[in-house]
């Protein structure tokens, strides 16, 4: 018999008119989870001289370009047509819509403005800032679970979950698949390899190949967006985006032990 999804009320918690909605608190998650690692990696990286005030610029920054990022990234890579018809819409973030690539673009461009601000290379932020950013990302996959959305492909497996609010097919949790690839097992890659001295850039790169790898595998199970449906090659829109970080992140890997530089 298959699982069924619980259906969770989207709204956590209520305070007066306010709705706190549990992909909000994902969020919070997130951001909670990014500061407590970067100031255990910065105290653990003291002689490279990492200072709580970085930090906290840093990880401001870094929530502009993942809200500014992610929503612009949302609007043009998947809904260019509909909010050229509608601008107003894009500033209803309530309504839901957001970008991991777009929001990866926007962390991109904090990073460099920060790197340009403090005199440090952009790839030395880089591998700071990378292994912070999976379980962030692990929060956010928990608040599409709950919200019921971006669910899988059709499937006969034993786990496969019904999803009421969509159909009765049963259907791969693929937000369970994106939590525990992109996420979790992410982090524990990235924080065991950031864990020893390697070349500069070399952990920036291993996060581009691991997260492209890892989501590229997971939109197998997920469900395309019916609004695009599949692309060339029978590719999803995320597949054709995550394929340049894995090229990318590969050459920049190889590129950077090539250097020989030693940093984080």
């Amino acid at each position: 018999m298959p699982l069924t999804h619980p259906q969770f009320d989207p709204v956590a918690i209520t305070l007066g008119p306010f709705p706190v909605r549990w992909y909000g608190l994902m969020y919070l998650v997130g951001f909670v989870l990014f500061l407590y690692l970067g100031h255990r990696r910065a105290r653990a990286n003291a002689d490279q001289g990492w200072t709580t005030r970085q930090l906290d610029d840093l990880f401001f920054y870094g929530v502009l370009g993942v809200i500014l990022g992610g929503r612009l990234g949302y609007v043009l890579f998947y809904k260019p047509g509909e909010y050229l018809l509608h601008p107003l819409d894009i500033f209803k973030l309530w309504e839901g819509g957001m970008a991991f690539h777009g929001g990866f673009l926007g962390v991109v461009l904090a990073m460099w403005y920060f790197a340009r601000r403090t005199g440090r290379s952009f790839l030395q932020v880089g591998d700071f800032v990378a292994p912070l950013v999976p379980l962030g990302l692990a929060a956010g996959r928990l608040g599409n679970f709950i919200n019921g959305e971006l669910w899988g492909r059709a499937t006969d497996l034993p786990w496969g979950m019904i999803f009421p609010l969509v159909d009765q097919t049963p259907r791969h949790p693929s937000q369970l698949y994106q939590f525990v690839l992109e996420g979790v097992l992410l982090f524990v890659l990235l924080w065991w390899f950031s864990s020893r001295r390697r070349p500069v850039g070399q952990v920036s790169a291993l996060f581009l190949m691991g997260y492209g790898l890892f989501r590229f595998i997971a939109e197998f199970a997920r469900e395309p967006d019916n609004f695009l449906g599949f692309l060339a090659l029978g590719f999803t829109m995320g597949q054709w985006l995550s394929l340049p970080m894995i090229l990318i992140g590969a050459w920049l890997f190889w590129a950077c032990g090539q250097r020989g530089r030693q940093q984080f």
